[in-house]
Order: C-alpha cells, then structure tokens, then sequence
C-alpha cells in the first residue's frame, strides 16, 4: 500500500475518534538540532551554541527540551567539524549523557540539515523535527503542537504574530505592510520524515532560509503552528541576556 495513502487514513481515523495529542504514541520521532553556527555576531571568541546560559551551553538546554517524548529517537546534533572536540568536551564537563549521534555541519544550513538527514536511514517512517541549536526557549507546547499537527498535515512550522508595525523597503522609499498577515517563524519545524528528505534532493538556492522553504519549494504546502513567543533565535549578547534572566526566573532553584 502507498504509505501516503496509508498516513492520511490513519490521520483520519485518528481525528474521528478524538485523539488530540497522538503524535508520540503512533508516529517514530526524529529531531535533527542544527548547531553549526560562529560567535561572529555575539563577539564572542567560541560559537554561540556553546556560550553559558546559568552555567550550561546553550545546545545542552536547547537538546534537553526535547528530552522525555517517548518515541524521540536518538537526536542528531549538527556541529562543524572543527567543534567536535569541543562538544565532547562540553558534554564531559557538565556530566551530559543524553544519546544522540553527531553529524558534520557544511557551509551551508541547507547542507548541514542535508547531512543531519543522512543519518536517518531512507527506510525509516515517522516524523522528524529540525530544530536551531541556539533556541533553548522552546516550550514543551510548541513541540507537541508541531509534531501532532505535523502528523496530520505533512508539516508544522511554529509561528508567532508580529507585534511591531512592519514596513517594506520600495528602493528609496517603503510602504506599510498589514502585520496581521505576517507570522514570525521559530523551530522546531516538524515534517514528514520521507517527504522532508525528498524536498532537499533538490539543487541548493540562496533563497532557502529554513527548512520550511526548502519543503515549500518541492511543492509542498507549508501548514503553522502556534509558537512560544519566549522561543527567541540567540544571535546577539541582548539575546543572551533575555534567555539568561528567562531561565534565571522561570527554572532557578
């Protein structure tokens, strides 16, 4: 039987009888934690996926928020080979055991997730999420809302409305945009294992920015998801203190 046809009629039966939040009792979870990113923008001299948030690496607190889904297979952590070493030396530092594979990141995220995928084998069913290395502010809710909306729509792709007004740049002059009509999009972003891995034999473009619109640009429909609007992309040192005064109120002891 075409497991495409196959999905949609358990999806169906599923939804008839009720089951809200069957995501991690029917469907295989992967999660891939895209992690090869430079401290460039922070003026840090290590990357930022490994600077200290109330005394732990970021990537630590970004991987433990996947912990404890009962069908997660073994995350795959991609990291630039250069870091490797580094990561093993992390993980001894701060007594991290959770399993997970490693995968060599590439110049590209489009290559780094490419690679991340790689490692699940192409027999292999079920849902897979892609996540950045440097959001350590996912909430559980967000996670279960992609993977169970995933599992009835081939994808879920977290969002959050735009507070802000939002202009569009018209070469010397911008015009108003309807912020209304506009989303904000996190990770993790949750797809289709099969499908996810066929929308990126494609040839790499410069306008793949996530992999949302890698999945978009093989003809697939992307379906939105609530987010967590605390699920900040740690990219400067005003990040990093927001994450630690989060953590610091919300998880201290």
């Amino acid at each position: 039987m075409n497991y495409e046809f196959f999905r949609k009629i358990m999806i169906f039966f599923l939804n008839l009888f009720f089951f809200d939040t069957f995501a991690e009792f029917f469907f295989k979870m992967h999660v891939i934690i895209v992690a090869g990113g430079s401290g460039f923008r922070m003026n840090a001299n290590i990357p930022k996926q490994f600077l200290e948030i109330c005394g732990k690496p970021i990537l630590i607190h970004s991987l433990m928020a996947f912990a404890g889904f009962c069908e997660v297979a073994h995350p795959v952590v991609v990291i630039c080979p250069s870091q490797i070493k580094r990561w093993h030396e992390l993980c001894k530092k701060h007594n991290f055991s959770m399993p997970h594979q490693l995968a060599e990141g590439g110049s590209t995220r489009f290559q780094s997730v490419k690679n991340g995928l790689s490692l699940i084998p192409d027999e292999e069913t079920g849902l897979v999420a892609v996540h950045d290395g440097v959001r350590p502010l996912v909430s559980r809710q967000t996670i279960e809302n992609c993977f169970n909306e995933a599992a009835k729509y081939g994808c879920a792709v977290p969002s959050v409305p735009v507070v802000d007004s939002v202009r569009e740049l018209c070469g010397q002059s911008s015009r108003m945009l309807n912020r209304s009509a506009l989303r904000l999009i996190q990770t993790p972003q949750v797809f289709d294992v099969a499908l996810l891995k066929k929308a990126y034999q494609q040839e790499y473009s410069t306008l793949f920015t996530d992999c949302a619109s890698v999945f978009e640009s093989a003809g697939n429909i992307i379906h939105l998801a609530n987010g967590n609007v605390e699920n900040i992309k740690i990219t400067n040192s005003h990040d990093l203190a927001v994450a630690e005064a989060y953590f610091n109120k919300n998880f201290s002891q």
